[in-house]
């Protein structure tokens, strides 16, 4: 069983923080090396376990590898974008299920849930995006923990992917990560952040 009282102190060391943040890059280029099945599943449920909403897990998550699939979602990439997803092992679509609410009275059995949101398609929209956005994030962090690197992309046409990939389980989707592991000898520097005082505020 996982420790669940664990000390205040116990932070991770620098390696793993090194690797999930400060060393780590948007990958824009592969090595030709695939990604197994398997660490693909690992991946999904490592990034099952972050925390939502009243545990609402909306996010769903098409992982795109076959060349078929490939070629396919290349159709819905915009031009910048095209060589990097054409390459890369593996292209995760992010979509979240706007009916995410059905499950719930499994996922918060606790509480009506489900009755927070039926009826109200736009509460339920905005929740959904928000707590998929957030599963979006672990997924690029859960990547780079498990070895891998992720290119988070934004430039790519929603509603095509959503008739191509998506039209069938009524999902959305809201983002592109590509998957692999990256030619590092391609990676841009980091680009500057701002500043604590910028961004931040002790009340």
């Amino acid at each position: 069983m996982p420790d669940t009282n664990l000390p205040p102190d116990a932070r991770l060391g620098d390696a793993a923080l090194d690797r999930i943040f400060r060393q780590a890059r948007t990958a824009n280029a592969w090595q030709d090396r695939p990604v197994p099945d398997a660490l693909l599943r690992e991946l999904y449920e490592t990034v099952a376990l972050g925390p939502t909403s009243a545990n609402q897990s909306p996010g769903r998550f098409v992982f795109v590898r076959t060349p078929e699939g490939r070629a396919k979602l290349l159709d819905a990439v915009s031009a910048g974008n095209q060589e990097k997803t054409r390459t890369a092992p593996v292209t995760v679509i992010v979509a979240y299920d706007p009916a995410f609410y059905e499950h719930l009275p499994r996922l918060f059995p606790h509480a009506d849930a489900k009755s927070w949101f039926t009826g109200k398609p736009e509460f339920a929209e905005r929740s959904a995006l928000m707590n998929s956005t957030l599963q979006a994030a672990y997924l690029i962090m859960a990547a780079r923990a498990l070895g891998l690197d992720a290119g988070p992309m934004g430039g790519f046409d929603a509603a095509k992917t959503n008739e191509l990939f998506l039209a069938e389980s009524g999902w959305k989707s809201t983002m592109l990560i590509n998957l692999g592991y990256g030619d590092h000898s391609k990676t841009f520097g980091r680009l500057p952040r701002l500043a604590f005082d910028e961004a931040a505020v002790l009340a």
